[in-house]
């Protein structure tokens, strides 16, 4: 995949996603693998990279699969407004940091390039906070 800023980079799928990656590409080789729902109008012709050759359907956009994710989370999210796929990445970098991911390991994952713009993303919850605190005391009880 292409990063912004044109870095190319691996994507890397754990096992459940693995597991339905199959049936997600349909046998397809190559072209894109999140497609629009319909073939794009002859006004907006997509670049031949982003066109699937088997169907002609377009590479899915951001802003689609950002209305689709929001509209598929609404009713989970207590606001009624649906989640952001920039809070599904916020969410999964403060959990991987959560659970002792080091810094260098979190920017790996995410592309960050400094700490400061990881800082943004991995902001532990005061309990997670508590618990790393509890594991490392040396005046706590051992049974």
């Amino acid at each position: 995949m292409r990063r912004k800023g044109g870095a190319t980079d691996w994507i890397l799928w754990q096992a459940g996603t693995a597991r339905l990656l199959p049936r997600l590409l349909c046998g397809h080789t190559r072209g894109p693998v999140f497609l629009t729902d319909r073939r794009p109008g002859p006004a907006r012709t997509p670049a031949a990279v982003d066109l699937c050759p088997l169907t002609g359907r377009a590479r899915l956009s951001y802003e689609r699969a950002e209305y689709l994710f929001k509209q598929a989370t609404k009713n989970i999210d207590p606001t009624g407004a649906g989640y952001t796929l920039h809070q599904l990445r916020h969410s999964r970098l403060t959990h991987l940091g959560e659970d002792g991911w080091s810094s260098s390991m979190l920017m790996a994952l995410s592309g960050h390039r400094n700490l400061r713009s990881l800082g943004i993303y991995v902001q532990p919850s005061t309990d997670a906070v508590a618990a790393a605190l509890a594991e490392h005391d040396p005046g706590r009880r051992r049974h």
